[in-house]
């Protein structure tokens, strides 16, 4: 292909055709995933929890540690958990 307006026509579709063969890819990974999630609950698995663990387990344990005192001030401040005795503060 010729260049066109300084762009090069070859270049350019050879970026399209492997985005398009990755777009591809990416729709039969997302059925596979699909199926997998259809699998776990038809052996009685709750496919909601199971979505909930795989996005925990992506993320940085620093940040879940945090984000776990925070939740547990929040509900302590709204009578949702015991007040943390020197103990309980100590264990945090």
């Amino acid at each position: 292909m010729p260049d066109v307006g300084g762009i090069a026509g070859d270049r350019l579709k050879s970026f399209i055709e492997r985005i398009e063969r990755l777009e591809e890819e990416k729709r039969v990974l997302a059925e596979d995933i699909k199926e997998v999630y259809a699998e776990a609950k038809g052996t009685g698995f709750d496919t909601k929890i199971i979505r909930q663990i795989i996005r925990i387990r992506k993320r940085d344990q620093d940040e879940l540690d945090e984000e776990e005192s925070l939740l547990k001030v929040y509900m302590r401040a709204l009578g949702m958990l015991p007040e943390a005795g020197p103990q309980a503060a100590a264990a945090e």
